[in-house]
Formats: C-alpha cells, sequence, structure tokens
C-alpha cells in the first residue's frame, strides 16, 4: 500500500491517538439504526485499546451549517458503548480547550468521542487553526474513516501534517487492498457494472477502467445519456444532453481499447417515478415515458457477462431499486454477483444499500464502506486522505 499503517507503529500504554472514524450513520429518535460503519472500524479500535492507547474519536454527521442536536454524535457515541462494552466517554465540543483537560485525564484504554467536527465551520473550511486545535489533543493521528478520505476536510487533509506521526487504520488497509486487486492484477476476464444517475460522475472510472476491463455494463439513468448519444430513443428519461458528446466520445475510446461496452436493451417504464400503476417493459422508449429501470432482457445479458467474469466491479444501481416496481435490475446484477464464482466488489453507497436490501451481502466477497472515495480510487486518483499521510511520514 506504501502507506504507514497503524500496526507499523510503535504504540506505548497510554498514548493519545486521534482516530478519524466514520460514524456518518443513520439515526431516528435519537437512535442509531444501522451500526454498520461503527463496527466496521471496531479492528483499529480493538487494536488501540489492546496498546492501552486513549482514543480520542472524531467524525462528522451529515452537513449541518451550525450547530444542530439533531445531528449530534452523542447517539453514535451511545452505541460504540454498548458494542465495546464499556464506558465512552463523550465531549460536547468537537475540540478547544476543555476538550484538552478531558484528554488528559482519560484512562489509557479509554475513549472519548468529540462532537459532530461539521459544527465548527473550520472542518469544511479547512481550516488551519481549527485542525490545529485538533492537533494539540494528540500526537499520533490515525485515519479509518475510508468513506472520507477523498474529501479535502481540515481533519482529512491538514491535521495530519501537524502531529508527530500519521497512519491509516486496519478498516483503510481492508479497502484500499481489495480496490488494489482488481487496479493492479485483476483475474481476466474484469467485468465493471456500473450504473447511478450521471456520467458526470462516472467519467473519470470509466476512463480508468477501459484500460483494464473486459468489459463495461452500464445501467440507471446514466445510461440513456449513453444510448441518447448513439442515436437511441430514450423518451422523458433523465438525459445529461451536454454531456452527449463526451460519452460519444467514452463509448469510442473503449472500442478502440477493446472494452466491451454493454447498454441497455429493454427498459422499465413509466410516466412518472411516483405513478407505478401503469408499469410497462419495451425495448424503445416513447415520448411521455421514463426509463426507470433496466429490463428483464438486459438483467439476462449483463448476468451472462457476470457469472463468466473473474473479476467484477459494481458501482451504482440500475434503477430507482427504493421502490418495489423498479427494482428487478439492481436486485438482478446484485443476484448475479452473488453467484458468480469470481471475485466481486461493491463500491459502497447506494450498491452496497441494496446488497443489504436483498440480503446478499453474506455472498459477496468485499463490500465498501464509501462510494464516493472508492470511486475516486477506481478512477486512479490518490485519496486526499492517503496524500496526507504519505506526505506527513513517520
Amino acid at each position: 500500500m506504501n502507506v504507514t499503517t497503524v500496526t507499523d507503529l510503535d504504540l506505548k500504554a497510554g498514548d493519545e491517538v486521534l482516530l478519524r472514524l466514520d460514524l456518518n450513520v443513520p439515526m431516528e429518535n435519537g437512535k442509531v439504526t444501522d451500526d454498520t460503519r461503527i463496527r466496521a472500524t471496531l479492528p483499529t479500535i480493538d487494536y488501540l485499546r489492546e496498546k492501552r492507547c486513549k482514543i480520542i474519536a472524531m467524525s462528522h454527521l451529515g452537513r449541518p451549517k451550525r450547530k444542530d442536536p439533531a445531528l449530534s454524535l452523542e447517539p453514535a457515541a451511545a452505541r460504540l458503548a454498548e458494542i465495546v462494552g464499556s464506558e465512552v466517554l463523550f465531549g460536547h465540543e468537537p475540540g478547544g480547550e476543555e476538550m484538552e483537560l478531558v484528554v488528559r485525564e482519560l484512562q489509557p484504554g479509554g475513549i472519548l468521542v468529540l462532537e459532530n467536527l461539521r459544527f465548527d465551520p473550520g472542518e469544511t473550511a479547512p481550516d488551519a487553526n481549527f485542525a490545529a486545535g485538533l492537533a494539540r489533543l494528540a500526537r499520533t493521528y490515525v485515519n479509518d474513516a475510508f468513506g472520507t478520505m477523498h474529501r479535502k476536510d481540515a481533519s482529512i487533509a491538514l491535521v495530519p501534517g501537524l502531529v508527530e506521526r500519521a497512519a491509516v487504520g486496519l478498516l483503510v488497509k481492508r479497502e484500499i487492498e481489495a480496490l488494489d486487486r482488481l487496479l493492479e492484477a485483476p483475474e481476466k476476464p474484469f467485468v465493471a457494472v456500473l450504473g447511478g444517475a450521471k456520467v458526470s460522475d462516472k467519467i473519470g472510472v470509466i476512463e480508468n477502467l477501459s484500460r483494464r476491463c473486459d468489459a463495461i455494463l452500464i445501467g440507471g439513468a446514466m445510461a440513456y445519456t449513453f444510448l441518447k448519444a448513439k442515436g437511441k430513443a430514450v423518451g422523458d428519461s433523465l438525459v445529461e444532453d451536454d454531456k452527449l458528446l463526451l460519452a460519444e466520445r467514452l463509448l469510442e475510446r473503449c472500442a478502440e481499447r477493446g472494452t466491451r461496452v454493454l447498454l441497455p436493451v429493454d427498459h422499465v417504464v413509466a410516466t412518472s417515478p411516483e405513478d407505478t400503476t401503469d408499469v410497462k417493459v419495451v425495448p424503445t422508449i416513447e415520448p411521455g415515458w421514463k426509463g426507470l429501470d433496466i429490463g428483464p432482457a438486459t438483467v439476462s445479458a449483463f448476468t451472462q457477462v457476470i457469472l463468466d467474469a473473474r473479476s467484477v466491479f459494481w458501482n451504482g444501481p440500475m434503477g430507482m431499486f427504493e421502490k418495489d416496481a423498479f427494482s428487478g435490475g439492481t436486485r438482478g446484477v446484485g443476484e448475479a454477483l452473488a453467484a458468480t464464482e469470481g471475485y466481486t466488489v461493491v463500491g459502497g453507497g447506494d450498491s452496497a444499500a441494496a446488497i443489504a436490501k436483498f440480503h446478499l451481502d453474506q455472498r459477496i466477497d468485499y463490500i465498501s464502506t464509501g462510494g464516493g472515495a472508492s470511486l475516486t480510487y477506481m478512477e486512479g486518483a490518490e485519496l486526499v486522505g492517503l496524500k496526507a499521510i504519505r506526505a506527513r511520514g513517520n
């Protein structure tokens, strides 16, 4: 990985460790409703506790513009305490002198969770003074928040350069290893399945994967931009008209590189996403109708390619899977990934949510905790968080 990992550090009892986590978890009525992200970082937390370090955990939650009790991290801290089976202190500020005093009194092996970092505008600015305040809490920094490692927030990009030593956690290590297996030496055939709404979100990843993949399967709303670029009728489906030329050129480059691109050959359509009373499957979309999922013939074609693959990366749903009427395509692709004998990676975000919804998560080799971060990494771009830790050195 060419980056320092927490297990590379010479940690001693009482060492203060500023641990960047991704506690951006769903909540309802002051309770965490899905603790997947909390549990994903337990190996790092357990390792630091075994070393008797003082853990100062920090994270963001949501996108608050100011302090908002509904977005407090206190419920996440309470859930963490239940999971680890010991007391977890909660700091009501995201840093500052009061938190420095709390850290000083924290017992070796103890955990303190700071309040939502984004309650301070310095986090997203990012502000050097805010970062310096965080850095004063510990001499060691560990980033185990893969889902945010592509962001330029102060806790991600600036803090590593202000401490004595910096490293990634065990979750980030697993994430990078899983993605590197696809980027560096994938077993062939290597297939990418890409969905979601916008071509503009996937330009970089299509460019990079077209040099590595044997086939790219495109579904979701972004498929209609590609289909229209090929002169196909797409009715009133979502299209990025300003990206039509780009879509055409991406298809040309894939052809030049010998990478097959499969687009939908049939579609599940309705007059609107809200009206599920009149839903039909068509090979061509007429005016007044919107494509909201890939059709069964497309699912069958995609499934065959996936089953023949030795490596598969999936990012982005095939349709509006949240609604049962438009979930068949995403479910079908998920079931194909679960059934293939190849190595499978799901790139977080909505794809991971779909895999969980259809109870297929135990049959996928690796499910990333970061949709945007995994996509950025698969583009071949260096993640901001990794760059900051590499630049720090130890």
